[in-house]
């Protein structure tokens, strides 16, 4: 079995860790699965999505000085345009000017709640305090 960049390759998971997971390949070769190339989505803890010892398909997708990188995203979306987030689904802002709008009036919003309620606390506006 030649491990080359672009084949898809079967191993066994043998240790995770924070950044990644490594994976058996045979052979005594060894691949590291990087905590970006488990999941199309955000993943915060990989042991969500991996464990040690499962079977899984990878995708060799660098080989640098004796090391493999791997992915398991690519072997279920094989294309860059499949990887990308579907836009007009309802999940966000399309354009930096959207998320930009948004950002402010969101920050707005909860700056005005706070002065509300510290206001209210303090008894309001003009209320004044002897010292």
């Amino acid at each position: 079995m030649t491990i080359e960049v672009g084949s898809i390759l079967e191993g066994r998971v043998t240790g995770i860790t924070n950044f990644g997971a490594f994976v058996e390949l045979g052979e005594g070769k060894t691949g590291l699965v990087h905590i970006s190339e488990v999941a199309d989505d955000y993943v915060h803890d990989i042991k969500d999505y991996l464990k040690e010892n499962d079977i899984v398909k990878v995708k060799v997708i660098n080989i640098k000085d004796g090391k493999i990188g791997l992915s398991i995203r690519q072997v279920n979306n094989p294309s860059p345009a499949a990887r990308k987030p579907a836009r007009g689904r309802g999940r966000g802002p399309k354009s930096f000017e959207d998320k930009l709008s948004r950002f402010l009036r969101e920050s707005e919003e909860r700056l005005a709640h706070l002065r509300k309620s510290t206001d209210a606390k303090r008894g309001g506006r003009g209320t004044r305090r002897g010292f």
